[in-house]
């Protein structure tokens, strides 16, 4: 920095091409990729979603799961599962290494949203914004009557 110079030093981060894998029980991985893609209708390349059905087997949706991976063509890539310990999940941790590929169980529909966000990111840095936004998303709300606006000025 020149002398007298004042600000700071700012060290470019390498943009990211991150893709999203939703496997869940069917319909929730395709449901969940619709609400998100209303949202972030350019993310649809970036978002996939694998249905797995009740009958299947986990060999059978492993195999059905490999295959669509192969048309990511991505730096890393977040997998996102709706239960732990369940078929989509176990399938999910059956998938090749850990360094291109997080895995997160629990998806909910803000996590999904937060990882859109967060695509261009390291993928580190998007599991762990995907993973908060998650846990932030769940709150209890009260429940209060609906506030109207059908009373006269009068009134």
């Amino acid at each position: 920095m020149p002398r007298g110079a004042v600000g700071t030093l700012r060290l470019a981060k390498q943009i990211m091409n991150n893709g999203i894998f939703i496997i869940a029980h069917a319909p929730l991985a395709t449901a969940l990729r619709q609400c998100a893609l209303h949202v972030y209708p350019d993310a649809a390349p970036r978002v996939v979603a694998f249905d797995v059905a009740p009958t299947a087997t986990i060999a059978e949706t492993l195999g059905e799961v490999r295959n669509r991976m192969r048309e990511f063509n991505l730096d890393g890539l977040l997998v996102l599962t709706d239960v732990f310990g369940a078929t989509p999940c176990n399938v999910a941790q059956a998938l090749p290494d850990g360094v291109h590929v997080r895995l997160l169980a629990g998806v909910n529909l803000p996590m999904l949203l937060r990882a859109v966000n967060y695509l261009d990111q390291p993928l580190e840095d998007l599991s762990e914004k995907a993973l908060a936004g998650g846990a932030q998303g769940m709150m209890q709300v009260s429940c209060a009557p609906p506030v109207t606006s059908n009373t006269a000025a009068h009134d």
